[in-house]
């Protein structure tokens, strides 16, 4: 999975340096062209994981989609 990170670490420099706005127009057009073709890869990775989890959840030969609830502060893991 090193290319989702690797596209998602290009992606973060490339918000700072838009966001920094010293670059000319035409290379912030270019940027963010870079920008959401990175965005568009990085989501259909996730949209592929995701599926692969659904395969993994599969209970008595019926897919059962179960949410990911990310874990927080609030809401310890449960052992």
């Amino acid at each position: 999975m090193a290319k989702f990170e690797e596209c998602l670490q290009r992606l973060e420099k490339i918000v700072q340096e838009l966001e920094q706005g010293d670059a000319p127009l035409e290379k912030s057009l270019t940027l963010f062209e870079e920008g959401m073709q990175l965005s568009s890869a990085c989501r259909t990775e996730l949209e592929q994981a995701e599926g692969k989890v659904e395969i993994l959840l599969k209970k008595g030969g019926k897919l059962q989609a179960e949410p990911f609830e990310p874990l927080t502060e609030k809401a310890p893991a449960q052992r």
